[in-house]
């Protein structure tokens, strides 16, 4: 049996010495052994550590792998462990296929986890194949290409035209106007949205009180509480949004599960509202409020659109980023308030042109 590309020998110790990751038999005779049960891990035991990763992440590294390891067959390259000259092959490949920079960042991105977790840490190296992605970058900016697009935030104004487009007399529009409403106040990824049951929503004398319980941030599930104000317009204050939805799912004998249902063309309650759905919600009310550069909406416009909003109105970095559960240095909320400054700051602002 092997370890990391070298045989496994039973090896004595009372106290065992490792070299690079590996075990090395010491001099004495007499001492404990290393078997093969040492090495083993039990299905269960995988199968926790797999959902370790978050499921959208877990899923879109399946696909970058099972690519990569056909690639590397078909090419007679060794997928595991690669070399760094394969990694570079493959980045090369993908950019000669004109892939997205973002999609081929994330295969350096999975190749690397990958090895990481079957135990060849730092390999391969990623040095030729980010400058391969750099000079890819470059040669695409200069032809003219268009970076990532980005889902453009959803500003006040917009928040309640498309509030406006619900039909209020009806469940679905309640329940599309508390996603909205929610999807900006609490700068909500829409996992995070979908993912609150009743229970994580209290009424407080101040506004409402909600309970992430798990984050894409929050690698250890520790939850967090975040404050919602009441809000100063009849459409879009959180709590009287918050009332109206929950009183609908009481007269439907619903008052626990999740908050957010999906609904049938009848009225009827799911048991649940998908994540995909989100952005289908929000492009839509986008589109029927006719905002400028609707078909671009997505369920994250809202959570840039909380960043946004909250920075033009004085709020500091910091305060956004915890409210947003972004990690306190993410180059995200600072793309936002770049977008901000450029025009609050402008070094042509008042100058007579």
């Amino acid at each position: 049996m092997t370890h990391n590309g070298h045989r496994e020998e039973p090896i004595t110790g009372q106290i065992v010495r490792m070299e690079d990751g590996n075990p090395v038999a010491p001099a004495a005779t007499g001492e404990r052994r290393y078997t093969a049960a040492d090495y083993a891990l039990s299905d269960q035991a995988r199968a926790r550590i797999a959902d370790g990763v978050p499921a959208n992440t877990r899923r879109a590294y399946e696909r970058q792998w099972a690519d990569f390891s056909t690639w590397c067959t078909e090419h007679g390259r060794v997928e595991l462990p690669a070399t760094d000259h394969t990694l570079a092959e493959y980045v090369e490949t993908l950019c000669a296929a004109e892939r997205a920079p973002a999609t081929i960042e994330q295969a350096i991105a999975c190749v690397r986890s990958m090895h990481r977790l079957a135990g060849y840490t730092n390999q391969p190296l990623t040095d030729a194949a980010r400058l391969a992605l750099r000079a890819y970058k470059r040669a695409r900016a200069e032809a003219g290409t268009r970076g990532q697009r980005e889902a453009p935030p959803v500003g006040i104004d917009a928040l309640r035209a498309m509030v406006s487009a619900c039909d209020l007399s009806t469940r679905i529009g309640l329940r599309d106007r508390l996603l909205l409403v929610l999807g900006l106040a609490l700068m909500g990824r829409r996992s995070e949205l979908v993912a609150l049951t009743c229970d994580d929503v209290r009424e407080a004398p101040d506004g409402l009180e909600i309970r992430i319980r798990t984050s894409k941030t929050d690698k250890d599930s520790r939850g967090e509480t975040i404050a919602i104000p009441r809000g100063s317009h009849p459409l879009t204050d959180p709590v009287t949004v918050w009332r109206e939805w929950v009183a609908v799912l009481g007269e439907a004998g619903e008052t626990s599960g999740r908050l957010l249902r999906r609904i049938d063309r009848h009225g009827n309650l799911g048991p649940r509202l998908g994540a995909d759905a989100v952005n289908v919600i929000v492009r839509d009310l986008a589109v029927r409020a006719a905002v400028p550069g609707a078909d671009t909406f997505t369920a994250h416009s809202l959570r840039a659109g909380g960043a946004t909003v909250a920075y033009a109105a004085g709020v500091p970095v910091s305060v956004i980023a915890k409210h947003g559960r972004w990690a306190p240095a993410s180059p995200v909320v600072l793309r936002y308030i770049r977008a901000v400054d450029r025009w609050r700051d402008n070094a042509m602002r008042n100058v007579g042109l």
